[in-house]
Formats: structure tokens, C-alpha cells, sequence
């Protein structure tokens, strides 16, 4: 088996027992009748295992994928994508050991799961590296700032626990509204995985000729019917649907296609489980996370940004002006990824400010930690796809 094909597996490996940790962190949230079984449960021990098993089977995905390619897996989409749903298990595997909570576990799985997930909709194929990426500043870059990412993501993971658990789901408020809307949004990321899957199963493509950003010709396969086409698109494929209107060259046709039809699978899905369950997702939820302390939550929560921050910093922004000074002779140049970089340290610098400063802690922290990913996972999607830019290499 040639190291490619054993990193691949390795990475589905992975996956499967992500899935089967998720179960038995439910299982240990479910049967446990006290704060102390609900930390010591024997099905939380068994799920922290597994997980274990599968973080190092990814890690083997990731060493077999740089040993097939000759430098360091993180230089398009899918590698990138993978290494940060790698980090964001490491991550919750330490905090899991600091806090002994399975609540955690239940919730930051599936993350990663869905992570994964999205990965999968990207050419796997080990390419050489163009001259731009050929440094090793871009390395040190890219892993120090999926790292700082995913320790932010735990707490996010530890804010909506919070959230779930400490909104009154039986009362109208405006509470109640946003944290249904952030679970009718992983409906729409389940809703990408599940019709992603369904069109590729099918074998669907589409392939299009087009002119892109720098008016030279291109061509791009689609794996949805195309709602949005590229700029200038002429159809290569026969029988092919027509895209309802060509979008200009700043815009990829092709990804607002995936997202619209991400919108449609999510949300009959969700309106599918509400009418099933005859409850908002929020309070389906809530019963898992009853257990789940919530000043430990609100600790977690703090002390994640509190390592992930210094760490997104060196990744994020200054690794990130050393490669850009190599790679393109200037520190800055207001690329929207660039933009979105430093968008999002202030954000997380503004977090810090107002926990430390303004005593802002409980629901508030929870919000502001969920409100980071969410702009954390804007910046990984809509930025890399919907707005041209330098980093549009990496796709």
C-alpha cells in the first residue's frame, strides 16, 4: 500500500472512531446518576479511549500524507481542513484529562466529524507545491494557526454546552431564538455532508469552461446541478443543467451552488426533526448537557481563549507577515483572508478585554465564544471561496 492510499485510510480510520467515541460520551452523559459518576463513568472511559485510538491514527494520516508528498500536509483545503479537525480532537483530548467531562466530548466529536466531513468535498491528490508555497515559514504559519483555531474552537464547544444548558427553553426571548439558530446552522453543515454525499454517490459532474479573475480561460467540475455559474461559463458536458445566472469573476459560482444547496438539504432536515420531535433542537439537546457543570464550562470556556489567543497570534498574523514578506516582498496587503486574520484577533482581543476588564462572564463569555468560531469557520469558508484573493491557491 503506497503511503497516499495508507494515509487515506488511516484518515477514514479516524473518522469511524470519532463516531463511535461520540456514543459512548452520550452513553456516559445519559447513565451517569451523580457529579461524581458523570466524571468517572466507565462509557466516558471508553470513549476518551477510543478517542485516543483514533487521534493517532489521524496523526498517522498526517506524517504518511507528508511523507507521500515531501512537505508538510497543510498546503490546500482538504489538508488544511483535516490538520484542523486533527488539532481540534488533540486539543479536547487535553482539556477532557484537565476537566474529566464527557458533556465536552458529546459536542466537540461531531465537530470534528463534520470537519472531516468538509474536507471530504476537496481534491485528496497529493500535488507538488507552487513556488509561493515552497517555504518553510508557510508550515510553521498554517499548523500554528490551525492550532490556535482549535484550542478557540473548545471554547466555543464549552460556550454553547453553557448556553444550552442555562437558556430557558420554555420561556420566548431572544436567547432562546439564537441558540436555535446556531443548531438550525449545524443543520445546514449536516445538510452540505449529507447532499454532498448523496450527489457524489450518484457520480454527478458538470464541467465548465469559464474565464476567471485574471481573464484567462479555466475550466471547473461541478458535483451539484449548478445553480450559479462561473464567469463567462460554457457548459462542457452534455445534458448539463444551465446554472441560473453566471456570477462575476470575484464570486465563485461554484461554491455559492454548494451553499444553496446546503441551505435546502439543512433546513428540510430541520423542519423534518421539528415536526419528528415537536420540539425546538435546543431543548432536544438540553437533557444531555444537564449534568455539565456550568462554571466549569464558563473555566474551560475562558481558559481556551486565554491559550488559544497567544497562540492564533503567532500563527495568525506574525508567522503569517513572515511568509507573506518571502512569499510576495510585503508584511501586508489587505487580502481578504488577511482582512478576515486580523478581524478575528480583534475579536478574541476584545473577548479577553471584556472578560478581564468588564467582568463579563456566564452567558456573555458563552456568546462571545460561540460568536468566535463562527467567525473563525466564515473565514475557513466564505473567505477561501466566495472572495478571490491570494490565498485562493489553497483551494
Amino acid at each position: 500500500m503506497g503511503l497516499a492510499n495508507l494515509s487515506a485510510t488511516l484518515l477514514e480510520i479516524s473518522f469511524i472512531a470519532y463516531l463511535i467515541a461520540t456514543a459512548f460520551f452520550g452513553g456516559a452523559v445519559k447513565g451517569a446518576n451523580s457529579e461524581a459518576s458523570y466524571k468517572k463513568n466507565r462509557w466516558g472511559t471508553i470513549g476518551i479511549s477510543i478517542t485516543i485510538i483514533g487521534f493517532l491514527t489521524h496523526v498517522g494520516y498526517f506524517i504518511a500524507r507528508w511523507m507521500a508528498g515531501g512537505h508538510a500536509p497543510v498546503s490546500n483545503m482538504f489538508e488544511f481542513t483535516t490538520a484542523f479537525g486533527m488539532m481540534l480532537v488533540g486539543a479536547f483530548i487535553l482539556i477532557f484529562f484537565l476537566y474529566r467531562t464527557p458533556s465536552l466530548g458529546l459536542f466537540a466529536l461531531p465537530i470534528a466529524i463534520l470537519i472531516i466531513a468538509y474536507a471530504s468535498m476537496f481534491p485528496k491528490e497529493v500535488t507538488p507545491l507552487i513556488p509561493a508555497l515552497q517555504s518553510h515559514w508557510l508550515t510553521i504559519h498554517v499548523i500554528t494557526a490551525a492550532l490556535g483555531e482549535s484550542i478557540l474552537a473548545i471554547s466555543a464547544v464549552a460556550g454553547l454546552i453553557y448556553l444550552v444548558k442555562n437558556i430557558d427553553m420554555t420561556k420566548k426571548s431572544k436567547q432562546r431564538f439564537w441558540i436555535e439558530f446556531v443548531m438550525f446552522v449545524i443543520m445546514i453543515v449536516i445538510g452540505f455532508v449529507l447532499s454532498s454525499s448523496i450527489f457524489k454517490l450518484a457520480g454527478y459532474e458538470a464541467a465548465f469552461d469559464y474565464v476567471d479573475k485574471n481573464d484567462k480561460p479555466a475550466s471547473i467540475v461541478y458535483n451539484y446541478p449548478p445553480l450559479f455559474g462561473m464567469n463567462e461559463s460554457v457548459a462542457k458536458t452534455p445534458d448539463t443543467m444551465k446554472p441560473w445566472v453566471n456570477m462575476p469573476a470575484i464570486l465563485n459560482g461554484k461554491v455559492l451552488t454548494t451553499f444553496v444547496w446546503s441551505l435546502f438539504v439543512g433546513s428540510i432536515l430541520y423542519l423534518l426533526l421539528r415536526l419528528l420531535l415537536r420540539k425546538r433542537l435546543a431543548a432536544v439537546v438540553q437533557p444531555l448537557v444537564r449534568k455539565a457543570n456550568s462554571q466549569l464550562m464558563d473555566e474551560i470556556g475562558y481558559r481556551s481563549v486565554l491559550i488559544g489567543f497567544p497562540v492564533f497570534t503567532l500563527g495568525a498574523l506574525i508567522f503569517a507577515m513572515i511568509w507573506a514578506h518571502e512569499a510576495w516582498s510585503r508584511f501586508w496587503g489587505w487580502d481578504p483572508k488577511e482582512v478576515w486574520a486580523l478581524i478575528t484577533w480583534l475579536f478574541y482581543a476584545a473577548f479577553l478585554h471584556l472578560r478581564l476588564s468588564r467582568g463579563w462572564e456566564g452567558k456573555k463569555s458563552a456568546w462571545l465564544a460561540v460568536i468566535g468560531f463562527i467567525i473563525i469557520m466564515f473565514n475557513l469558508i466564505f473567505v477561501n471561496f466566495i472572495l478571490a484573493g491570494l490565498h485562493s491557491y489553497a483551494k
